[in-house]
């Protein structure tokens, strides 16, 4: 077994190269993602026993890593953009978000004796996730110090639903409306290709520079230190959420904007933490609490589902719309992007990742008003 901290870290840092190329060439690994891949791998590698369910590396990515890989994302998300979003996209994402929060508490009520004592936490987690992606789950849990085994259970569960969800709100306008006539893609491009959220992802929109780096880990440090010392002197207010209003506040600065690699970097620090995640799950515990985890996760997007389109048609909103705000909620801004374009919607790509990075932004607020408020009914 791998015991050295640097080892294990040099073990992890190969697990998330292997998850992002199987998710790049292999369209199974592209379907579960390489955040649910690596976390898979890790716990294949520590049930195995090369890799021990402890480890001070654990530790570090758990606390310091996935603080920085939030402060990194949320640098990226311009809440500029949601002045392009529209009044009509807006409305339906808010009812998706408010739909969101009501599975949420369904679910827990419904789930909370399988689940465990930890189901407030779950309920928090699930109501972030479902209202703008899987970075607000990783702070979340941060947050909470959920067990790594409901851990990597809820984000298993996470990923089988969103997939069958793409497929329901891709279905949804054409078996209940009239199809939209396709249109040719209009982005905000450099050369071809859209600026977007789910491309800075994977890659950097500009070149790279020492200097951007630099700056990048400056700000982002600054930011969880800063997220702390507010944390302790004015104690209202959780670390998490200190982090998130600075790292907003912080990349609405001109020149933070003009950084490069900020959701880059943030995504790799969140994949190693995912991959820690896998290696601290025992698969024992993870079969045993999966289930319930699985129904939980089903009826919050259900309810969420319901939601959305039931009352976003009262309120005479068109199919389309409602299944971009949709996903948009329940993937974030990269599904919306997916979803729009898949259905030819040009009007709503824009609007459909603007609505996805403001997820990514109220998620965390969201998430722990929920947990607040199970956490006080359970």
């Amino acid at each position: 077994m791998i015991t050295d901290p640097l080892a294990i870290f040099v073990v992890l840092a190969a697990v998330v190269v292997v998850s992002i190329e199987l998710e790049r060439r292999v369209q199974l690994f592209r379907a579960l993602s390489a955040a649910l891949t690596g976390i898979l791998i890790g716990m294949l590698l520590s049930n195995v026993g090369l890799l021990p369910g402890e480890s001070p590396t654990y530790d570090l990515l758990m606390g310091p890593g996935v603080n920085l890989g939030i402060v990194l994302i949320l640098l990226s998300v311009d809440l500029h953009s949601l002045l392009k979003a529209g009044g009509r996209m807006l409305a339906a994402f808010g009812i998706g978000a408010a739909g969101t929060a009501a599975g949420a508490i369904v679910g827990g009520l419904l789930f909370s004796t399988l689940v465990g004592p930890e189901t407030w936490k779950l309920a928090g987690q699930f109501t972030g996730t479902y209202t703008g992606g899987g970075a607000n789950f990783a702070a979340l849990a941060r947050a909470f110090d959920t067990s790594p085994a409901l851990f990597s259970a809820a984000t298993a569960a996470d990923v089988i639903i969103t997939a069958v969800w793409m497929a329901i709100c891709l279905a949804v306008p054409v078996l209940l409306g009239r199809p939209k006539q396709r249109q040719e893609p209009v982005t905000e491009a450099e050369g071809d290709r859209p600026v977007t959220l789910e491309r800075t992802l994977h890659d950097s929109v500009r070149p790279l520079s020492l200097t951007d780096t630099a700056a990048l880990v400056t700000i982002a440090v600054g930011a969880v230190w800063g997220a702390g010392a507010l944390a302790r002197v004015l104690p209202f207010l959780h670390e998490v959420l200190w982090l998130t209003t600075l790292a907003l506040l912080l990349g609405q600065i001109p020149a933070i904007k003009a950084l490069a690699g900020s959701a880059l970097f943030g995504n790799y620090l969140i994949l190693l933490f995912l991959a820690s995640n896998g290696a601290r799950s025992v698969v024992a515990s993870l079969i045993a609490m999966g289930p319930p985890v699985f129904y939980y996760a089903t009826v919050t997007v259900a309810v969420h589902g319901l939601v959305i389109f039931g009352l976003g048609r009262l309120v005479r909103l068109d199919w389309g719309t409602l299944a971009v705000a949709s996903q948009a909620n329940v993937g974030g801004a990269a599904s919306a992007l997916a979803m729009a374009g898949a259905r030819g919607y040009a009007d709503q790509l824009v609007p459909g990742v603007a609505v996805g990075l403001l997820g990514y932004a109220v998620g965390n607020y969201l998430g722990f008003v929920v947990a607040a408020v199970m956490r006080g009914v359970l």
